[in-house]
């Protein structure tokens, strides 16, 4: 059976993974009776309940007489980690482009990089069906953006399927009446446009480790692409490790991959796709050989972090309630666990205390991290997330990223009067009869906490994407501190009615009656610049005195829900973010209310 290996690439949520789902669907891979549901390959709960791909996930599909490799990656630019090293799997990408909104940041990243793979590009034109669908002004922004990008020749020749992967249809012509119930026209193009894996069959092994999965019974299993050779169950082999050593182990099980199965194989072949379980430790990057020829393969390059955040032990007054794994050992342990698997991340242990900086490629990446972390059991902290700064002869430089910002045109003044605040350079204005495309260079630190303003100042209409540009001279600008103070909490204890009910007139509160809290809780927004402590567990004194009015219940308004995405945007530099199974709370960092007002009076001198 002859194999073609490709990456589906594309921006988030221009609709590679329902296109996959109709890859299985429509060849002949699954039993007609099979019934996958929508999104199957976004297996992980996050991504079925953010609706975005997080891991790199690959099946197989079987058509005519091919075995096709799929590489699902994601569209979000805080894990493009994960395309970058897909690229040494594949010889070809489909570029799923949104036949409305074009051309985004990362359309430009993950055809950057397969380009730079020097990888056949086959254009697929998504939502081909959708009201002001403009393919052919989209397949000329594809085009330009080939040539900008410095694409070669045969490269920027490129074959474009028009399809509607949600109706399953596809064509090769634009006009949407020409669309049939079928993926047979794009399959043809993958077969007959996409070249066969450029390997030798006959060498010495080479197989380098480019995803990792794991598996309760046979541990960590490394995925990857057979470079060279062939490899057989309990053969004995040899794993050139990044440092330069090498050790010896046993193929204990090797899996292949069709359709929705990882099935169990005795051998695979130079070309193939291929899971392998035997060593226990092994990591990205690191080459499977055979024994006595060791050779490896060129190292994964991987873009730098651009954004780190302070994770510590939990050690406020609730810390080892709610909890499975609290103390320093077991954080550092799944820390240096995700690191193994995510390669642009980066855990760094501040001395030998019980805290570490996480840095990675942006707000929503490190976001993730503390989710997975909290629904497995784990207590902590974090602190707001900040750009990384370098030095580089002698001059201090910060990320910049290409942000593409789209809004009703009534919409645009304020959001170039936001983005100028925050220190953003306007390149381009794009104007149709009822939107407005705004592109920006902008600094990172520009962009945390922007998300609140940036939804006021669009009325909610407006789409914000970004991308990692480039290290810039650090500018002077002021920004991501929250402008109005917060309510703190200055006793432990059960809030009451009677007490919220005392201070609601203050501000937003966070909390409801009966929840716990304690000194140095952020429990609300203060409607002021200044931070204000209160007593929401002041409890109404009981008299006996009757009153005409004691059988009132008392109506408070409904509290203020922070999510995690929403409480990292919200802290200040000297507050915390306390993360627990059961809660997520915000805190200051000085919790003792004395100590918290000394602190403020001398920073203010």
């Amino acid at each position: 059976m002859k194999i073609r290996n490709i990456a589906i690439i594309a921006h988030v949520d221009h609709g590679k993974t329902t296109l996959v789902d109709q890859l299985l669907k429509k060849s002949d891979t699954l039993g007609k009776r099979t019934q996958i549901e929508e999104r199957v390959m976004d297996s992980n709960a996050l991504e079925r309940e953010r609706g975005i791909t997080i891991l790199s996930k690959n099946t197989a599909i079987r058509y005519k007489n091919y075995k096709i490799n799929i590489l699902d990656t994601p569209g979000h630019a805080d894990f493009s980690g994960e395309v970058e090293r897909i690229m040494r799997m594949v010889d070809g990408v489909l570029l799923v482009v949104d036949a409305f909104e074009g051309t985004m940041p990362q359309t430009r990243f993950v055809l950057r990089k397969a380009l730079e793979a020097n990888l056949k590009p086959i254009v697929v034109i998504n939502k081909i069906d959708r009201e002001f669908a403009r393919p052919d002004v989209v397949v000329d922004q594809v085009l330009d953006l080939f040539i900008e990008l410095g694409s070669t020749d045969e490269q920027a020749d490129f074959k474009v399927a028009y399809v509607s992967a949600l109706r399953g249809t596809c064509s090769l012509e634009s006009d949407v009446k020409t669309q049939k119930d079928s993926m047979d026209p794009l399959l043809h193009l993958i077969i007959s446009e996409i070249p066969e894996p450029k390997v030798d069959k006959s060498g010495a092994l080479q197989l380098q480790a480019t995803l990792l999965d794991y598996n309760e019974y046979v541990g960590r299993m490394a995925i990857g692409r057979i470079a060279r050779g062939s490899i057989k169950t309990n053969t004995m082999v040899s794993c050139y490790r990044l440092d330069g050593s090498i050790t010896h182990f046993r193929i204990q099980k090797l899996y292949g991959f069709l359709g929705l199965e990882k099935l169990e194989i005795e051998s695979a072949e130079a070309g193939d796709i291929v899971a392998v379980a035997g060593m226990p430790d092994i990591n990205v990057g690191e080459t499977i050989c055979t024994i006595d020829e060791e050779e490896a393969l060129p190292p994964i390059q991987i873009s730098e972090p651009t954004v780190e955040m302070y994770f510590s032990t939990n050690n406020s007054p609730f810390s080892g309630k709610e909890g499975k794994f609290v103390t320093s050992t077991k954080l550092d342990e799944r820390l240096y666990r995700e690191t193994q698997k995510d390669v642009s991340l980066r855990v760094s242990r501040v001395g030998a205390g019980e805290e570490w900086i996480v840095s990675g490629r942006g707000e929503l990446h490190l976001g993730i991290l503390i989710e997975n972390m909290r629904r497995e059991g784990y207590e902590f902290q974090v602190a707001k997330p900040r750009p990384i700064i370098k030095e580089v002869d002698g001059i201090e430089m910060e990320p910049f990223e290409y942000a593409v910002i789209d809004v009703p045109n009534d919409s645009v003044g304020s959001v170039i009067e936001l983005f100028g605040n925050r220190g953003g350079i306007l390149i381009t204005i794009e104007n149709s009869p009822t939107q407005a495309r705004v592109i920006y260079h902008i600094p990172s630190r520009g962009l945390i906490g922007l998300s609140t303003d940036f939804m006021t100042a669009t009325k909610g209409y407006g789409t914000l994407s970004h991308i990692f540009l480039e290290y810039r001279k650090l500018e002077s600008f002021t920004s991501g501190q929250r402008k109005l103070g917060v309510l703190v909490a200055v006793e432990e204890g059960k809030a009451t009615a009677y007490g919220i009910g005392q201070i609601e007139d203050r501000g937003i509160l966070f909390i409801e009656p009966n929840e716990l809290v304690y000194e140095g809780q952020i429990v609300g927004e203060c409607n002021k610049e200044e931070d204000l402590a209160v007593n929401v567990v002041k409890a109404k004194q009981q008299t006996n005195m009757r009153s005409s009015n004691k059988d009132m219940t008392v109506v408070l308004k409904r509290p203020r829900k922070m999510s995690l995405e929403a409480c990292l945007e919200y802290i200040n530099d000297d507050e915390l973010i306390e993360i627990t199974p059961r809660n997520i709370r915000l805190r200051k960092k000085i919790l003792n209310t004395n100590e918290r007002k000394k602190f403020d009076s001398r920073k203010k001198k």
